[in-house]
């Protein structure tokens, strides 16, 4: 298990809010989150995230990992 498994994507969307991001809204079980310097995220209502889809989440918003994990 790495450091990035076991978040859910209400978990993952609480974290990137907390650097700034906005719920905007859900299309389907997309939650689509709002920043108005960064990258628009979309990220999946699911129970838990695949590690590479949540890294690539976190490269797009242009945090590093190590800050989002000091947040969770």
């Amino acid at each position: 298990m790495g450091i990035l498994s076991n978040i859910s994507g209400k978990e993952a969307t609480k974290i990137f809010q907390k650097f700034g991001y906005v719920l905007d809204h859900q299309t389907g079980s997309h939650m689509i989150l709002y920043h108005e310097s960064r990258p628009t995220l979309s990220i999946p209502n699911h129970k838990e995230l695949a590690p590479g889809l949540l890294r690539g989440l976190i490269r797009k918003s242009g945090i590093t990992v190590d800050e989002f994990l000091k947040v969770k």
